[in-house]
């Protein structure tokens, strides 16, 4: 049985060279972005002991305080276990701890420690030159365009992924 699939014998292929017109090119351009980026962030990082992945969870506890694992797991697109993996890191390393919930003692809450806190701040520090390194090749005003854009597709109005 074969599937009722279109047939376009003229049709551009999905690649991932600049250029690529196929309903692919987005997602393939985004992925090879995020893949650059964060290969970038996670060597300025590596000095500080630290990953991508700890520094997202410690950006979002100095955002919004205490958060439980499972807003945590939402907010940096990880699943259950994986948070558990890096809470359980960050509290290792003294840059997190669990605290109950007053009201639900099953839940554990997630809080930033002041280590935590001075580590963040050294990535900030850290990763802003290779975050400008990324952004080099692009003109005057372009790097906040890309941004706005990102942060539009990201996060649209109407609130829908």
């Amino acid at each position: 049985m074969t599937a009722d699939v279109p047939h376009r014998t003229s049709a551009s292929r999905a690649s991932d060279r600049p250029g690529d017109a196929s309903p692919f090119a987005l997602g393939l351009l985004l992925r090879r972005a995020h893949s650059r980026a964060a290969a970038v962030m996670e060597e300025a990082l590596r000095p500080l002991g630290i990953e991508l992945r700890h520094s997202a969870v410690l950006i979002v506890l100095v955002d919004r305080g205490p958060t439980v694992q499972q807003d945590l797991a939402a907010a940096t697109g990880s699943d259950k276990a994986g948070i558990v993996r890096v809470v359980d890191d960050l509290e290792r390393k003294g840059l997190a701890v669990r605290k109950a919930v007053p009201g639900d003692r099953r839940v554990r809450a997630v809080e930033i420690t002041p280590q935590g806190i001075e580590l963040i701040d050294a990535a900030h520090v850290a990763v802003a030159p290779p975050a400008e390194r990324l952004v080099a090749e692009l003109g005057p005003g372009e790097p906040e365009r890309l941004t706005d854009l990102l942060t539009r597709f990201a996060y649209p109005a109407d609130g829908r992924a």
